[in-house]
């Protein structure tokens, strides 16, 4: 929220310097994102009024003004907007004036016309982002008059309020905590007083409540002959100065009190009102044209506002069109009421909807600002458009419970900081943020801190105005043993180190999927209230979000995407964490020893990534897996710790990826566990060793490890190990059954005590030769 300083400086005396209360703000938490300059603070730019316009005689966009700038004689100048009139007061930069980016004015012929100025609009003056045509002044400004005096130079501060602290989203809200945090008064002159407010009863507006949990408490007041028009000067540069756009006097003055006291309103045209207010849920199917002129589509859980014929406004976050206020509005009907922060929110998010005031609802308002603030903006009404308010105000519901007394331990606080503080200089402080304390039954916190909840909630505003620098610090190191999370941690660590240093990019996704992201076959631990459709779920495997990001990588352009992830998982039904590898692979390699031009990423391609994770006795198993073509199960000894494969073409073409998509998915524990064994070493061998190959034509349901098993099972002990350098399929018929398969290996034989004789090595080659022929039917190639 953007906050003026001068607006600030009117509820509570400020630091010296802007840098001062920036350091103040800062140091107590409250996070200051930007600070800018904002006002006409040029010289030369004065308040001019137009008398005379007419069409350019050539161009067609063009107009010519006769403007009165208060010095005894009129001003030609040639103007490009067109949301003006006769008689409107604007901005005049006069010959010399220099403007925003620099811009010198100077008399010159524009397309053969003399112009002596420039009107100005509110952009060119740093007064507002708006630059659709001039900034129309109010009618009381006067002739000649320099701009700074309707504009007065300030300070903005652009300030990231987290979401407990609803209090603060107001410059009443920001003063209130600056006094508490510099031990000044906090003025209040402009919140009504309890004896000021209105009665309250049912006479004029009918008001009623059927969902009481979503809305509370409602307030409904009428204000007849009211004349909308332009804001003057000062309401319009207020709330503009906040980055709010001006739209009539009393919609100004309903965001000017939000801004102000906290508490949004909203004025409805009361002609436009059928019969009393009923504040209700949203029935299936109904549909409601906001002021943003768009319809919506609603639920039962979305709370609006209707009157006896439809829905007039959605509650806590947008009104109607039908039912806006326009220069054609006499009487207003004036809403002020506390509404559910939870259904705001899941409202605002779902529709898609958000707004200055559903921003303040779903963060929680103070509910007694609620009266005071409706007063404060019928005297406002009253003021800036002669409003005549009813004498009492229409109400329904009960104001929301104050937060819970919280019990204090002075000696639990001063343990907690380490440092002593004494139990005065403590009550002093919390008195200061507005609570009260209530003898030994603890402090009674004020309504509009409900994020005060705990002792430990009460010790933090303590140590935000004692200072955390001014608690010493302690050195607290000591030697701790190293623990299974250091070990964890570590390995991770090692992972991603490694993982990169193979060409893949690390990726972080949410752990919250959308709806569209869930697997029907997969069970899911859905959240009970979920922000919006792309977070409506924990996630059941890492792979979703990484083909997320990577078919944003593919539409943007990329040639070659590797991509890993590290993190948690949940297994349904009850949410079990789990750490999990999770890699995509997908695009061209470049020339490497497998290929001297560019080729697609395959299958093997992601093998070897995972068996570079150095994992001993890890092997692969054909398996199936949804939406894969080829899958692999990967097992650590005979346990599945995880499946790798390709995707189906279609699931690839979903992605806009043309070609091969691999991915892989590995329970991290599991491999941690497994390299944390202990390594076996020997000395290097002392006696050389005898290769002899075996090349076999196999049939094609004939699997690699079925090879190994054959071998191994044959148990000669000179035989040191067995490698596959050598694999194709040979077409031996017109039938594409006849096709049979090629298996070439590289056996290694070796005794540890002597040097074998060929003689030895052939005979326990050729026992093994004839095994495979009679175990796999394997024919030999000679």
């Amino acid at each position: 929220m953007k906050f003026s300083v001068n607006w600030l400086r009117e509820f509570v005396e400020l630091p010296a310097s802007v840098e001062q209360l920036a350091e103040l703000l800062t140091m107590a938490g409250i996070e200051i994102e930007t600070i800018e300059s904002r006002g006409a603070n040029f010289d030369q730019v004065i308040v001019a009024q137009i008398q005379q316009s007419k069409q350019h005689p050539n161009a067609d966009r063009l107009t010519v003004c006769i403007v009165d700038d208060g010095s005894g004689r009129t001003r030609q100048i040639v103007c490009g907007a067109k949301n003006y009139k006769v008689g409107d007061k604007v901005p005049l930069a006069l010959p010399g004036a220099e403007l925003s980016g620099g811009l010198r004015i100077r008399e010159s012929k524009l397309r053969g016309v003399d112009s002596e100025g420039m009107l100005c609009s509110a952009k060119e003056l740093s007064i507002a982002e708006d630059a659709a045509g001039l900034l129309i002044l109010s009618p009381e400004a006067r002739i000649g008059a320099p701009i700074t005096e309707i504009f007065p130079t300030d300070t903005i501060f652009d300030v990231e309020i987290t979401p407990n602290r609803g209090d603060l989203l107001s410059h009443f809200g920001l003063a209130r905590e600056i006094a508490a945090l510099t031990r000044k008064r906090i003025v209040t002159a402009s919140v009504p007083k309890a004896e000021a407010l209105p009665a309250q009863s049912k006479v004029g507006t009918s008001v009623a409540i059927s969902a009481l949990r979503e809305c509370p408490f409602y307030s409904a007041r009428r204000i007849e002959n009211v004349k909308v028009g332009p804001s003057p000067d000062w309401l319009r540069a207020r709330i503009e100065a906040a980055g709010i756009r001006s739209i009539n006097n009393v919609v100004d003055v309903s965001n000017y009190v939000m801004l102000e006291l906290g508490q949004p309103t909203h004025a409805f045209d009361a002609d436009k009102i059928r019969g009393g207010i009923h504040v209700r849920l949203a029935h299936d199917g109904e549909k409601f044209l906001a002021l943003d002129g768009k319809t919506y589509p609603l639920t039962r859980r979305d709370l609006v506002i209707a009157d006896q014929e439809g829905i007039v406004g959605i509650g806590g976050v947008m009104g109607g069109e039908e039912s806006g206020v326009t220069e054609t509005t006499r009487n207003v009907l004036l809403e002020s009421a506390y509404f559910l922060p939870a259904s705001i929110r899941r409202t605002a998010r779902t529709l898609n909807l958000p707004s200055d005031a559903s921003y303040r609802f779903e963060r929680g308002v103070d509910p007694q600002m609620i009266l005071p603030a409706s007063q404060r903006t019928t005297e406002l009404i009253r003021q800036v458009a002669s409003g005549m308010p009813g004498d009492s105000i229409g109400v329904a519901g009960e104001f929301p419970p104050n937060p819970p007394k919280i019990t204090l331990r002075y000696e639990r606080c001063n343990e907690l900081l380490g440092s002593p503080i004494e139990s005065n200089t403590v009550d002093t402080i919390l008195s200061n943020f507005g609570l009260q304390k209530n003898g030994d039954d603890g402090w009674r916190v004020p309504s509009y801190r409900r994020d005060l909840q705990g002792e430990v909630d009460l010790i933090e505003e303590v140590t935000r105005v004692y200072g955390i620098d001014k608690i010493p610090s302690a050195d607290r190191s000591r030697f701790t043993p190293l623990s299974e999370a250091d070990r964890i941690y570590d390995f991770e660590t090692k992972l991603r180190r490694d993982l990169v240093a193979l060409g893949l990019n690390e990726a972080r996704t949410s752990s919250l999927i959308a709806r569209d992201q869930i697997n029907e076959a997969n069970e899911l631990i859905e959240l009970r209230n979920p922000l919006s459709e792309d977070h409506i779920a924990l996630r059941v495997s890492l792979i979703p979000g990484l083909l997320a990001a990577l078919a944003r990588n593919v539409r943007a352009g990329a040639e070659r995407i590797a991509l890993f992830e590290v993190g948690n998982i949940f297994s349904p039904p009850k949410g079990e964490e789990r750490r999990s590898l999770g890699i995509a692979l997908w695009g061209t390699m470049s020339p490497n020893w497998r290929s001297h031009q560019k080729r697609r990423i395959d299958f093997f391609d992601l093998k070897g990534v995972i068996e570079s994770l150095r994992v001993p006795e890890l092997k692969f198993r054909r398996g199936e897996r949804r939406g894969l073509v080829l899958t692999a199960e990967i097992l650590l000894v005979k346990r599945r710790i995880g499946f790798c494969g390709q995707l189906s073409n279609t699931e690839a073409a979903m992605l806009d990826a043309n070609g091969p998509v691999l991915v892989a998915e590995i329970d991290l524990l599991e491999i941690a566990q497994a390299r944390q064994r202990p390594r076996l070493f020997s000395g290097l061998e002392r006696y050389p060793a005898i290769r002899r190959d075996i090349a076999m034509f196999v049939a094609p349901n004939v699997t690699h490890a079925e090879v190994l098993r054959v071998i191994d099972s044959a148990n000669e002990p000179l035989l040191e190990r067995v490698e596959l350098f050598d694999l194709f399929t040979e077409k031996v018929g017109e039938n594409a059954g006849q096709n049979r398969k090629s298996l070439a290996y590289s056996l290694t034989y070796r005794d540890k005590n002597r040097t074998l004789t060929n003689e030895e090595v052939s005979a326990v080659h050729a026992r093994i030769r004839d095994r495979l022929q009679r175990e796999v039917r394997a024919e030999l190639r000679e």
